[in-house]
């Protein structure tokens, strides 16, 4: 199947606008038959999270905004797929066109703006496939529109813990306006708080499930030493790091880049991966680390890992190089592994962590 796509769907779909061939391409995933994924090997396992993962390689939310194909991504071979981002009540998003490939780049600028089918649906779908098994979860954010942001949060926990692995609290999209001021530390301590307490009111009858925070790679050191610090006190289970960026590094694409959103793909590595190996080093093996922001190859994966990471998701770089990318970033982290006989990727996490945030940060 994915030969196949590579062979023929992919490029066609590279003659649509960007949001259309990304609806062609999940509606493909949903429709196409596939059989079960390869059992992935053992050396790929990792625990976090109180979870077993069987290989660290997870889809970054964005790709499956509304649960519509979670368990045709885990056939692709993917270790974890994390859903969303949901709020409480649907809603459309910005105006198109809103979403925007910058080819020569291997990035993409979104300002989507939280579209997707609301609370309501998105549950249903994720309650029907309660049986399935694998590694699904949901990353959550308030209305553009609401009056109270930190209740929706609150509500969507209450929701959806009961039928998601895991929850992630998603402040730092920069495309609805307002939300990034949630990672402000006593805002967002109150936020860790009401969300942890409801988290925990319903695990009485749902058992655990995990609470993750998402933040932006554009924030100061002093912000990330308050945040990981309300993280820290809050006793959440992990952070993900990072957001897309509204910062623009040099770019080929000149006129798209002065496209307004968030800026994912290959140049948000450095950035991504500085304040991912930031975070690791003031979390103190707290909690564990998802690494987001360029990862398109086994080598880029094995950095995330270095600098902290015990996952790693994409999305931007299945863009450029196809479903295929999966299979590939966990052969050459297999090659890794092998090359130097090490039993595990766990060996890995965070051995460059400190001499990173010695280094200037990047541009």
């Amino acid at each position: 199947m994915i030969g196949l796509f590579e062979r023929f769907a992919r490029p066609v779909l590279r003659v649509f606008d960007p949001e259309d061939a990304h609806k062609l391409a999940l509606a493909g995933l949903k429709f196409f038959p596939q059989g079960p994924a390869a059992e992935d090997d053992a050396r790929l396992a990792i625990r976090a999270f109180g979870l077993n993962f069987a290989n660290p390689v997870g889809v970054a939310p964005g790709f499956d905004k509304n649960a519509e194909a979670p368990d045709a991504l885990l056939r692709l071979g993917f270790g974890f797929v994390e859903i969303g981002t949901v709020t409480p009540r649907p809603q459309t998003g910005n105006p198109r066109p809103r979403l925007f490939r910058l080819d020569a780049d291997e990035a993409v600028i979104n300002r989507l703006g939280f579209n997707n089918d609301g609370e309501r649906r998105v549950l249903a779908r994720l309650a029907a496939r309660a049986g399935e098994g694998g590694i699904v979860g949901v990353n959550i954010g308030a209305n553009r529109d609401s009056k109270d942001r930190v209740a929706d949060y609150v509500t969507l926990i209450e929701s959806f813990a009961p039928v998601s692995s895991y929850v992630t609290v998603n402040v730092s999209s920069p495309n609805t306006p307002g939300l990034r001021d949630l990672q402000q530390a006593k805002v967002l301590d109150d936020l860790l708080a009401r969300v942890i307490e409801a988290r925990d009111r319903v695990s009485r009858n749902a058992g655990p499930t995990p609470v993750l925070l998402k933040i932006a790679p554009d924030l100061t050191l002093s912000d990330l030493d308050d945040i990981v610090g309300v993280a820290r006190a809050r006793k959440v289970d992990g952070m993900i790091v990072s957001n897309t960026t509204l910062s623009r590094p040099e770019l080929k694409e000149r006129a798209k880049s002065a496209e307004q959103g968030g800026l994912s793909g290959k140049p948000l590595f450095s950035l991504s991966t500085r304040m991912l190996a930031e975070v690791f080093v003031r979390a103190e093996g707290k909690f564990p680390l998802i690494g987001v922001g360029g990862v398109d190859s086994g080598a880029a994966a094995l950095a995330k890992i270095k600098a902290g990471a015990t996952l790693v998701q994409l999305y931007t770089g299945m863009v450029f190089k196809g479903p295929g990318l999966v299979t590939a970033i966990k052969r050459e982290l297999l090659q890794v592994l092998e090359r130097g006989r090490h039993k595990s990727l766990v060996e890995f996490i965070g051995v460059k962590a400190a001499s990173m945030t010695a280094e200037k940060m990047p541009d």
